[in-house]
């Protein structure tokens, strides 16, 4: 544990937890993520997820790092050692490099617009159209995008690179009270803008008819990608967590965190979005546009958009450098690389898988519009390593640790260091059944409507 370093405290592991999961996922896919699937009922669902699938396999997966000691490869091949259980470590290695490929393209674009907020550039941009042409036109400069990209790639590098105590917890341990805040004070100011009153209702009250497969898929994919499960995050910080940490009570912590920040960011954004007269179903496109039009609008708006965005970049660089440990650690844990080779390897081969993402959105025709499926590159990975890989990641890591290592080992584990945990048997019933069998409902139901499209 020693060499391969560790946390120094369990605020830093909450932190950076929290950290991994108050990111992009939060305060950009969920606003967007809701007004694409239905608003309050989409929230409903995610909130479900979060504590019926999520909580369960988050300390699943602390549990197995923290016992292992080891990445999520050779967590399951200590374990185990079948060929199944190896390659579900694989995928969730695979996970977090293309994860990691095309959230540092958003990443980029973040960078971009805190460098256009510094300039000024959206104070004379007093319409959402507006800024959606600017928008359009910025995302599809190529030079600019991979620049970004390639920056947002260096800058997490340098930080894993500084190792878990010096670089991941420090970077964490400051960021999320200042970061909340600002949020805060952005949600104030959405819900009090004139014709703001359909964004609020179109987040508070549910609408069941929204109700279809897709949408449950993309509710479970929120909440396993906001809370950096599925694909071997939290078990790779788990692996650094000290014996005498109470798990459970960690997880919940993170949860609550993640949970809280999403909620409040849809308050910042989805009432905005009727404010300024956009559609709720425009997509990641949201928080660019319609934020920068409500800082046009703001007393102090210079102010708020620049702190906005340095503590977005600064939110995003804690889950990009969650999601770049997970390939870190299993090169340096089964291949003996050192972190500075692994760092740097990891980091060039995700640069290039990102570049397909970075071109999606207007600078290749190609990638914008892929040939037989009338979709852009960016939504077929992100789908893939977003929502689909995260699945069944979760399903895997579920009914490995209830049915092949078993309960009786976990919590034997989760009670080292002599703490209890009363919730046990609603826990081992939540692992055992209602996360394996609710993902394979998803799934089942999801398959059923594509074959009858």
């Amino acid at each position: 544990m020693a060499s391969r370093g560790g946390f120094s405290s369990r605020i830093g592991f909450i932190l950076a937890g929290a950290g991994s999961a108050i990111g992009l996922g939060a305060v950009w896919r969920f606003p967007y993520m809701t007004g694409a699937n239905g608003g309050a009922v989409f929230v409903l669902v995610f909130l479900a997820c979060c504590f019926l699938i999520g909580v369960p396999v988050m300390i699943a997966e602390i549990t197995l790092g923290r016992h292992t000691e080891r990445n999520p490869v050779g967590t399951f091949q200590l374990l185990h050692g079948g060929r199944l259980w190896k390659a579900v470590g694989a995928l969730c290695v695979l996970s977090g490099f293309m994860i990691f490929s095309w959230y540092s393209v958003i990443a980029g674009w973040v960078l971009g617009y805190l460098w256009e907020a510094v300039r000024g550039t959206f104070n004379t941009a007093h319409t959402a159209d507006e800024v959606g042409r600017f928008f359009a036109a910025y995302v599809s400069h190529a030079p600019t995008v991979l620049f970004l990209h390639f920056l947002i790639i260096a800058a997490t590098a340098g930080i894993v690179l500084r190792g878990v105590k010096e670089g991941i917890e420090r970077l964490s341990k400051w960021l999320m009270p200042v970061l909340f805040v600002l949020l805060i004070l952005l949600a104030i100011r959405s819900v009090t803008l004139p014709g703001a009153g359909a964004g609020l209702e179109f987040y508070l009250r549910p609408d069941f008819s929204k109700v279809n497969p897709r949408m449950l898929l993309a509710a479970m994919g929120q909440a396993l990608f906001s809370l950096s499960i599925g694909m071997g995050t939290m078990l790779t910080y788990g692996s650094y967590l000290a014996k005498r940490e109470d798990i459970p009570a960690s997880a919940m912590w993170i949860t609550f965190f993640e949970i809280l920040v999403s909620i409040v960011a849809g308050f910042a954004v989805l009432p905005a979005v009727s404010a300024m007269g956009q559609s709720f179903t425009e997509g990641p496109r949201l928080i660019f546009v319609v934020l920068p039009s409500i800082f046009a609008m703001m007393p102090g708006g210079y102010l708020f958009g620049v702190g906005f965005y340095v503590l977005v970049i600064i939110a995003v660089l804690t889950s990009t450098v969650s999601i770049l440990e997970v390939p870190v650690a299993y090169f340096v844990d089964e291949r003996g690389w050192s972190r500075r080779a692994a760092t740097l390897f990891v980091s060039g081969v995700a640069f290039v898988l990102g570049i397909p993402a970075g071109l999606a959105f207007g600078a290749s025709a190609f990638f914008t519009s892929l040939p037989g499926l009338h979709t852009d590159f960016f939504t077929v990975v992100s789908t893939l390593f977003g929502d689909v890989s995260l699945s069944v990641g979760c399903f895997f890591i579920a009914v490995f640790l209830a049915w092949v290592w078993g309960v009786p080992r976990a919590l034997a584990e989760l009670r080292t260091g002599g703490h209890t945990f009363r919730l046990a048997p609603v826990w081992a019933f939540l692992i055992r059944y209602v996360a394996p069998i609710s993902i394979l409902v998803v799934f089942a139901n999801l398959l059923i409507g594509l074959f009858a499209d």
